[in-house]
Parts: structure tokens; C-alpha cells; sequence
């Protein structure tokens, strides 16, 4: 489980008549989904029917993958930042931008290009990196590449993958991942494409960038479904906390080497593991099961019109087997808000021109 992002207040600048604001990209999975997998015809990974965004705005279905907001929209509206609007959405284009950034996240994606190939269209983030270059060229055309490459450096940038690239690949026989690597090797391989992409992303601009760690993705309520006594996987959390270490020596070291660069590791491991081994401490009173579910038939995948819903979502932590409660969320965000300074204006980032990058080729079916 991955959770948020950074963001920042408003400053205004002018740019050729433009009042530019300091705005967010954020790279994600369907932790992060505002809707752009809503919008790929042929994903099998997609929020699109109800109870999902029962607790948002109309509480028809918008894309989010909860039954309210997620992490980064809690901490976006916390500190007065609009909410990027997702790559796909029919509203995009280059004002849209300037007001408000862009959200590539899609459900199903990982760090590799293989991973949840089975939901058949979704962003992997190398694809989700292409998209952003696609967005820097038509900002470049609307107020020139001096001013863009000033917006794009200002801006924040949020990556949070990775437990797709365990649940939906390595942890899964059905990919050759799970039986080429052992445990480390395969950390190792997730490192590797990891830091490639942000060297891409930083060459595109990104220079002040947090990355979000995992949570115990042994204790989502697929997982303790799929053991044979409902209790947390042991695997699938060592997992987690092998790929939270190497990401958090892996950004210490980027940050050194690359000019400029604000990096920052989301550890939520220990948060979240207290809340799902302490329900009560923090005002819920279930973390094993889903909220939305079929009846008794475990695991449902996914929470359809046809599903039951808790008598009282705030009080559960699990929304559907993978992904977390509105509440949830919230009790997320505002830990990290405490945890992080995302206020700060004064950040020191440099504006010097960036070169264009090589970008890997993706091999997302889109």
C-alpha cells in the first residue's frame, strides 16, 4: 500500500499573462486514480460502478478506487491546492494544467512495464512518464519553453508504486517474474527500473519529488482471504518492508548525485500496521474485512451494485479487498501532513533548463 503525495501553497507568478501556481504530478496506481482508468475502454482494472464514490461528491462513480476521496485529494484540500485533474479526463488541456497539474495514475499500473498485464490497458510508470512528456510539449507551445521549464521545476512531484508490482506480478505464477527472481533479486529489479525513472524525471524538471513506501500489503483483506486462517501474509509485508529499505538507501544516494534534487521517502508501514493491529485505537472497528462486499463469497475482487455494504463506513479501514476507506485515508493524510513540512515555500529549487530525455519504451497496451 502506497499513500500520498506533496504539495505546496499557492505562489503566483506572471508568465507572459499567465498567473502560474506551484502544482503537482502525480504518478501512481489505483491508490492515486482520479479517473483515468474510467477512461480506457478495455481496462479490467476500473472503478466505474457503484458503491464506488458514494461518500464524493454526487456519489456516482468518478474513477477512485474508495468510497470517497483518496490520499492525495485529503492533503491537497488540507492545504489549499486544487486537485490535478486526471490525464484522461475530457476537461484537459493546457489551462487545465497551468491551474491545476496532472494526475497519471491508473489502476493496476507497477514500476515494471509487465506487471498487471492481465487488466489488459492500464499505465504503467514508464507509460505514465511518456504522458508527461506528451504534457511538457504542449505547455512548451502555449508559453515557451523558458517559462515552461520554470513551471515544471517549480512544480511537486509524487510517485507511489510498487504493491502492484508484488500482488500482480511477482507474488503470482501466471508471470515469469516469480519465477526468475528469488525475493532480493527481484527487489533489486524494481530498484533498478525505479531509479532509471526518476532520472528521467528529474531531466524532465522534477527536482522537488517525494516517493511513497508500502504499507503491510500481507494484511489487505484479499490477501488474509487467500491464506487458509484469515491472518496476515507474512510474505507479501516482508515484501513490503524489503522494498521500503532499498528505496529509502536508493533515494538518499539519487539525491546526491543529481543536481538540484529534493527527494523525499513516505514511510507509512508502521502507520498503517498499527492501525490494521489496532483498530480501536484510531476509531475503527474492523481491518480485516471489506466494507463493500458479496455477501459472504470472499475474496469479491471488487465491490459491484449487486454487493452488501458495513452499516457504518467509518468505522471500517478496508473499502474493498484492496484499497482503504475514505476514513482511512483521511487518518493517512493527516498523519503525513504532521510528518512532513508541506507548507514550505522556500525550497531552494533550481531553474536551470533540463535536456530532453531518452524515454524507455512501454509496452502498455493502450
Amino acid at each position: 500500500m502506497k499513500f500520498c503525495a506533496i504539495f505546496v501553497l499557492f505562489i503566483v507568478l506572471a508568465i507572459n499573462g499567465y498567473d502560474c501556481k506551484i502544482v503537482q504530478f502525480i504518478f501512481g496506481d489505483s491508490l492515486s486514480d482520479v479517473g483515468n482508468n474510467k477512461n480506457l475502454p478495455r481496462s479490467l482494472a476500473t472503478a466505474n460502478l457503484p458503491f464506488y464514490g458514494i461518500d464524493f461528491g454526487n456519489g456516482l462513480p468518478n474513477g477512485r478506487f474508495t468510497n470517497g476521496r483518496t490520499v492525495s485529494d485529503i492533503i491537497g484540500d488540507k492545504i489549499g491546492l486544487p486537485r490535478p485533474v486526471a490525464f484522461l479526463d475530457p476537461s484537459m488541456n493546457e489551462d487545465v494544467i497551468l491551474e491545476n497539474g496532472v494526475n497519471y495514475a491508473s489502476g493496476g499500473g507497477g514500476i515494471l512495464n509487465e506487471t498487471g498485464g492481465y487488466f489488459i490497458q492500464r499505465f504503467s510508470l514508464w507509460k505514465q512518464i511518456e504522458l508527461f512528456q506528451g504534457t511538457q510539449d504542449v505547455v512548451v507551445a502555449k508559453i515557451g519553453k523558458k517559462e515552461a521549464d520554470k513551471f515544471f521545476q517549480d512544480a511537486r512531484y509524487v510517485v507511489a508504486l510498487g504493491s502492484n508490482d508484488f500482488i500482480n506480478n511477482y507474488l503470482m505464477p501466471v508471470y515469469s517474474d516469480s519465477w526468475k527472481y528469488n525475493d532480493q533479486t527481484f527487489v533489486d529489479y524494481l530498484m533498478e527500473t525505479l531509479e532509471s525513472q526518476l532520472k528521467v524525471l528529474h531531466s524532465l524538471g522534477a527536482r522537488k519529488l517525494m516517493v511513497f513506501g508500502l504499507g503491510p500489503m500481507g494484511c489487505i483483506p484479499l490477501q488474509r482471504a487467500l491464506s487458509l486462517d484469515g491472518n496476515c501474509q507474512n510474505k507479501a509485508s516482508n515484501l513490503a518492508k524489503r522494498f521500503n529499505k532499498a528505496a529509502t538507501t536508493m533515494l538518499l544516494d539519487l539525491e546526491t548525485k543529481l543536481p538540484n534534487a529534493s527527494y523525499r521517502f513516505g514511510e507509512a508501514y508502521d502507520l498503517v500496521n498499527d492501525v490494521i493491529t489496532n483498530p480501536k485505537k484510531y476509531g475503527f472497528d474492523n481491518s480485516d474485512s471489506p466494507c463493500c462486499s458479496f455477501y459472504r463469497i470472499r475474496p469479491a475482487l471488487t465491490c459491484i451494485p449487486a454487493s452488501t455494504l458495513c452499516k457504518d463506513r467509518s468505522k471500517y479501514v478496508f473499502w474493498d479487498e484492496y484499497h482503504p476507506t475514505d476514513k482511512a485515508n483521511e487518518l493517512v493524510a493527516n498523519i503525513l501532513i504532521k510528518r512532513f513540512d508541506f507548507m514550505r515555500a522556500d525550497d531552494g529549487i533550481s531553474h536551470a533548463p533540463s535536456p530532453a530525455p531518452d524515454i524507455s519504451p512501454s509496452s502498455d497496451n493502450n
